[in-house]
């Protein structure tokens, strides 16, 4: 569902991400680690063709980015670190503005009801989003890739600045999209939440990806080490 072949950015000279092979498929989290400037926030924006590939292939659903950007661009949902939503409009009205842009009117009930699965509490849904947590918003941005039936969710560090009760909640959203058949492509600093939600996990260094885990084959103290390591080289 989400497939980088051969994939590089380059910026001036500077290489920003570097022939970049990766595989998502159907019902997989897939958290990529790296410190900043090692290409996360390139390849996620290669994905959503925001920036187009010096060399290599971005796909997703089996189709190219940039010879199809509309199609692509329907199969997925994307949550960056801080979610733009209108402050004016509530959460429902929000909802109902982004899924109209993809052709799918909501009314009231049906929005609220989208809402209640990504856990958006009952009280919060008819008031501005200016009065919005970033988890709150988080939520909105989850039941838009509900709503949506979304195949495809690029995050880029969407736990980023959550308190822990919010980052766990939002991990378990991230499960259930995962059981309902999405692929996940998750950039983040979060060792801990890698480890607890991913399925694999990649490490960044340098435009390059360096290791490939199973999150279940290795502890957090193994994670801890090895993503260390790397960022010695």
């Amino acid at each position: 569902m989400i497939q980088a072949l051969k994939l590089s950015k380059t910026y001036n000279g500077s290489t920003a991400v570097n022939a970049l092979d990766l595989h998502i498929n159907k019902s997989e989290i897939y958290c990529l680690l790296g410190a900043n400037g090692a290409g996360k926030t390139t390849t996620i924006n290669l994905f959503l063709n925001l920036t187009a590939p010096s060399s290599g292939i971005a796909k997703i659903a089996g189709l190219d980015v940039t010879t199809n950007p509309l199609e692509t661009k329907q199969k997925l949902t994307y949550i960056p670190e801080n979610l733009m939503l209108y402050p004016k409009l509530t959460g429902v009205e929000n909802l109902q503005f982004f899924c109209g842009l993809s052709g799918i009117k909501l009314n009231d009930k049906e929005a609220e009801i989208y809402l209640k699965e990504s856990g958006l509490q009952e009280d919060a849904r008819h008031k501005r989003v200016e009065n919005y947590s970033k988890g709150m918003r988080q939520k909105v941005g989850i039941a838009l890739a509900i709503a949506r039936s979304s195949e495809v969710l690029l995050l880029d560090e969407p736990t980023s600045g959550l308190d822990p009760a919010a980052s766990n909640d939002f991990a378990n959203l991230l499960t259930d999209m995962k059981e309902r058949g999405a692929a996940i492509l998750m950039a983040t600093h979060d060792l801990f939440r890698a480890k607890e939600t991913g399925t694999r996990i990649g490490i960044m260094n340098k435009g390059r990806l360096v290791e490939e885990l199973k999150a279940e084959d290795i502890t957090h103290s193994d994670l801890e080490k090895i993503y260390l390591n790397h960022m010695k080289e």
